[in-house]
């Protein structure tokens, strides 16, 4: 199938699962969106068994879709440009303090919490995997996706502050777990003997200091430029060659794709373009930016919940992907407590806003997209389905129960 044929048959694929759910079923957009692409693969998978011939196009979708590629090098640069353009960056600064510890201590103590646990739990149901595959499972599920957090809070009751927080965290902290997770791989790969700790900490620096660098200067670039004209087609090219161009470079320097991106967002996000009253150009360029943002969403929510034709195997971990669920929300809740007990002062939070931050930070298709990414090796389809089984409940579970977690975290306190 020609690429045409596949972007062409997704896009109709997404807007039959949207129109249903907006139609009949009318769950939160992102909710309906993916249940319905898991019913359907599910739907698929059975006919395909029966009848392959019925299914053939499905099927050929989603096996011609390289999601990790996808996702990683093509969609999340446009998503998180999105995301951070259109975040009240007022409100991130009197946040900023909780932001920078949760998206980056609150990733690194999630990570080690959940391979410690997963490993000695593991071992006990006699399931041997190695502690260094435990933490690369941890780097990939600890990070919480800014496209599955801002489609679910949304439409959440969540304090302004909260609300904040979470979405500021999810933005910067991808960032965080993709150098963490590139890290954690080398070193799984090459065992621990044999990895230059001096070399890896410098690439760790110069991906993140080098992506903030980039954004920071083709995001000042691309604001001065288009701060000149009034044009607003040539406005929207401008912002749109930003991303593409950074998503490039990002990639050709070694430099972390999200931190660019979104420091690039936020700097252009955070300075009115309109050169004087008369010109909307910048109110119009968040609204386009909006709708490229839910566009794309409900694509990458359609293309998740086709990766399940692509795991037949995933019938065979459910023991371990409920294992997966209750580890990482345990290390997602003790990545919070224990930068609440140590720094409350600096993150002006209470403990009643823990159950909150825990439940809200919800995975989405930046951890599946890792996942597919594994180098084959005993353990890769077991980490592929634990990573499936966390999204899907992540985004599902958590996303239809969270206003009721919310409202009992405020009783309760």
């Amino acid at each position: 199938m020609d690429l045409f044929a596949i972007i062409a048959l997704l896009i109709i694929v997404s807007a039959i699962y949207s129109y249903i759910n907006a139609r009949f079923i009318k769950l939160p957009g992102t909710i309906g969106i993916v249940s319905l692409a898991i019913i359907g693969s599910v739907a698929t998978i059975i006919v395909d068994n029966l009848n392959p011939g019925i299914a053939k196009y499905l099927t050929i979708l989603a096996t011609n879709i390289n999601f990790s590629k996808t996702v990683l090098n093509i969609m999340l640069g446009f998503l998180l440009f999105a995301s951070a353009f259109n975040l009240n960056t007022r409100r991130l600064k009197r946040e900023m303090r909780p932001v920078i510890i949760l998206s980056t201590l609150g990733v690194i103590l999630s990570t080690a919490i959940f391979g410690a646990l997963f490993y000695y739990v593991a071992g006990f149901i006699n399931i041997q995997i190695p502690f260094r595959y435990c933490l690369l499972f941890g780097a990939m599920v600890s990070p919480t996706d800014p496209v599955a957090v801002g489609a679910i809070i949304k439409g959440s009751r969540l304090p302004t502050n909260l609300e904040t927080i979470i979405s500021g965290e999810s933005l910067f902290n991808d960032g965080i777990g993709l150098v963490l997770f590139v890290t954690l791989l080398e070193i799984t790969q090459s065992g621990k003997d044999n990895v230059d700790f001096g070399k890896t900490i410098f690439l760790f620096i110069k991906e993140v200091f080098g992506g903030i660098f980039l954004g920071a200067l083709t995001g000042y670039i691309a604001f001065r430029l288009m701060r000149s004209i009034s044009d607003f087609q040539t406005i929207v090219l401008v912002s749109l060659s930003l991303v593409m161009f950074i998503s490039v470079s990002a990639a050709y320097l070694h430099f972390s794709i999200p931190l660019s991106v979104v420091t690039a967002g936020l700097f252009a996000g955070n300075r009115s373009i309109n050169a004087d009253n008369k010109d909307h150009s910048h109110q119009a360029l968040e609204k386009f930016w909006v709708l490229i943002d839910e566009m794309l969403n409900t694509v990458l929510f359609v293309m998740i919940g086709l990766q399940m034709v692509n795991l037949p195997f995933i019938r065979n971990y459910w023991i371990i992907g409920g294992i997966g669920i209750i580890i990482i929300l345990a290390a997602r809740w003790l990545s919070i407590l224990l930068p609440l007990t140590f720094l409350r002062r600096s993150l002006k939070l209470n403990y009643g806003s823990i159950n909150i931050l825990t439940w809200a930070g919800v995975r989405g298709g930046i951890s599946i997209a890792l996942a597919l990414v594994l180098p084959d090796s005993p353990y890769r389809h077991l980490m592929l389905s634990g990573t499936y089984f966390i999204v899907i409940f992540s985004i599902i579970v958590q996303g239809l129960t969270l206003n009721r977690v919310i409202n009992a975290s405020f009783k309760s306190t």
